[in-house]
């Protein structure tokens, strides 16, 4: 057993080598770390005392155990979304988490041409990753690789919008069904597709791929 987790870990390391060579010609910066665990550390040593910290709907980021390290930690400004409950407290939030020092999040999927593919319904997410904090940090296992965006796309729409469709119950066809169907239900989860390319701003976005099986 531990043999194979070694040669998983060494083509996982491989892989990621690669893919993180891409994401530096796109602006990009890319680390790989073998479990949860190190990436906690690696992207703790990066932050400072009193930063402010704020995340996406990220099973990710709590799977990895990043949430509860940092918020046991005690030192940093955690703006989380969920505290604001009225209007004006929603949008002082806001104002707030987008000049926040880090973002965290994860990615529906990640090329292995370096190319982040994601959706989202009410693009809280998305419009952080794409501008305001100023480090975006994207936490990623390695069943999140894909061939191109468009294996990308195929798999948000057969494995992540059905599973966090069934998380939150959304009664979108997604969940119903267990396949996507391009609705435009109510609480559709696809309403943006955004491909990420390129950064202009050199470092701003960090991804860190685990060797782990993580999110959705």
């Amino acid at each position: 057993m531990a043999k194979s987790i070694e040669t998983a870990l060494a083509a996982y390391h491989a892989t990621a080598s690669t893919v993180i060579k891409k994401l530096e010609r796109h602006g990009m910066s890319g680390h790989f770390c073998a479990t949860s665990s190190e990436a906690v550390k690696l992207v703790r040593s990066w932050m400072h005392e009193g930063d402010s910290v704020t995340w996406g709907g990220s099973e990710t980021f709590k799977e990895t155990g990043m949430k509860a390290a940092l918020e046991n930690a005690g030192c940093y400004r955690m703006l989380d979304r969920a505290t604001a409950t009225t209007p004006e407290e929603q949008r002082e939030m806001w104002r707030d988490r987008t000049s926040a020092d880090w973002f965290f999040m994860s990615a529906n999927a990640l090329t292995l041409n370096g190319e982040l593919v994601n959706i989202d319904g009410n693009s809280d997410r998305l419009s952080l990753l794409l501008h305001g904090p100023a480090h975006v940090v994207v936490l990623a296992g390695m069943n999140k690789l894909v061939a191109d965006v468009e294996a990308g796309i195929k798999r948000i729409r057969t494995v992540t919008c059905p599973l966090n469709a069934a998380r939150l119950h959304t009664n979108t066809p997604c969940e119903v069904a267990g396949v996507c169907s391009e609705c435009h239900a109510e609480r559709c989860m696809c309403c943006n597709v955004v491909v990420t390319r390129h950064s202009r701003h050199d470092d701003r976005i960090r991804v860190v791929l685990i060797g782990e099986d993580l999110g959705y």
